[in-house]
């Protein structure tokens, strides 16, 4: 395995810790709880390259930051797994 593959591997495992975290989160709200699983098990995917898992976990967390609804420290979270799933790259 190339050290840009166990860097991304590493990325992808922290970004699903924090999506883990707010997807078991009581105090966040159901559909952003299911937003951030759904996010979660997408960077699992075996049938796309780790960059289109990123890309595709992305986009779901963006559209689901902008619910006027989530607490701002779910939202922070958010933010947080994007960062780390932007330095994914083909």
């Amino acid at each position: 395995m190339s050290s840009k593959s166990e860097e991304y591997t590493k990325k992808l495992n922290q970004a699903m810790a924090v999506l883990n975290t707010i997807a078991d989160d009581n105090t966040t709200p159901r559909n952003i709880r299911r937003a951030a699983k759904q996010a979660s098990e997408m960077l699992l995917d075996p049938s796309l390259s780790t960059a289109a898992k990123a890309a595709n976990a992305i986009s779901l967390l963006e559209d689901i930051s902008q619910d006027p609804n989530m607490p701002m420290y779910s939202r922070t979270r958010i933010w947080n797994a994007i960062s780390v799933l932007e330095g994914i790259r083909d």
